[in-house]
């Protein structure tokens, strides 16, 4: 690992949504190897106690974790608090939950639909907004939302998961242009097929030793929120070469 890089990410409080997933568990480990303070956020707290105890972390000075249903306004918003009240700041916000229903559209039933606008759509804006009403005040932060490639291209059998992930990327790029003035970045990660749990529950046949390691996301990750404080990594977009989408 870089050692300026992770000069740059020493004592940062960064906020995981979706700590407990595949990119969200490579994320922790890299940045509290680099000496990031870590808010865990997921809906399942015995998970998140894993994930704890596999970081050698009590609960304590530089480990906060809290189980979140990011799909609940208010209880993102007192998450957000709860990182405040222990680090005393925000430094950036990575948006790594999510979740796929992968059917005929003309299969599709409203719960599918509503699933995926709740957690992907709505829970991306709440925890976005949550994080960017504290880095206002603060004037900096950095938000990293992990959108995925069918948030820039179709496919088929994907009609609600696009269009909750196509939403995503415009309530981003609109936030992106009213924080701004508050020194906030806003950073979108278009990653093609990464190799996580995610396709346990897709019933799509796919070959997943050809898709990216959760490990080469989070480094793509790490690069941004360590970039040098001019900088702004708009778009990063990062696919496997078994999938390009141009």
């Amino acid at each position: 690992m870089d050692i300026n890089k992770c000069k740059e990410m020493q004592g940062k409080v960064i906020v995981i949504v979706g700590a407990t997933g595949g990119i969200g568990t490579a994320l922790t480990l890299k940045l509290r190897n680099a000496g990031a303070k870590l808010v865990l956020v997921a809906r399942n707290q015995q998970r998140l106690n894993q994930l704890q105890s596999h970081l050698g972390e009590g609960e304590g000075a530089s480990v906060l974790t809290v189980a979140t249903d990011i799909t609940q306004p208010d209880q993102v918003e007192a998450a957000m608090q709860k990182a405040v009240a222990q680090f005393g700041r925000i430094d950036a916000l990575v948006n790594a939950a999510g979740a796929g229903v992968m059917k005929q559209f003309n299969k599709l039933e409203p719960a599918d639909l509503d699933a995926m606008l709740d957690l992907n759509l709505k829970g991306s804006f709440y925890t976005t907004q949550a994080a960017a009403n504290v880095m206002k005040e603060q004037r900096s932060g950095h938000i990293c939302n992990v959108i995925g490639i069918l948030g820039k291209h179709s496919m088929p059998m994907a009609t609600a998961y696009c269009a909750s992930k196509f939403g995503v990327v415009g309530l981003s790029k609109c936030i992106a242009e009213e924080v701004r003035r508050y020194n906030i970045k806003v950073t979108l990660f278009y990653f093609g097929g990464v190799d996580t749990p995610f396709w346990d529950h897709v019933a799509l046949k796919v070959d997943r030793s050809k898709m990216l390691r959760p490990e080469t996301a989070a480094d793509a990750i790490f690069y941004a929120l360590s970039a040098e404080p001019q900088a702004v990594p708009m778009e990063i977009n990062l696919q496997p070469e078994s999938h390009l989408f141009f």
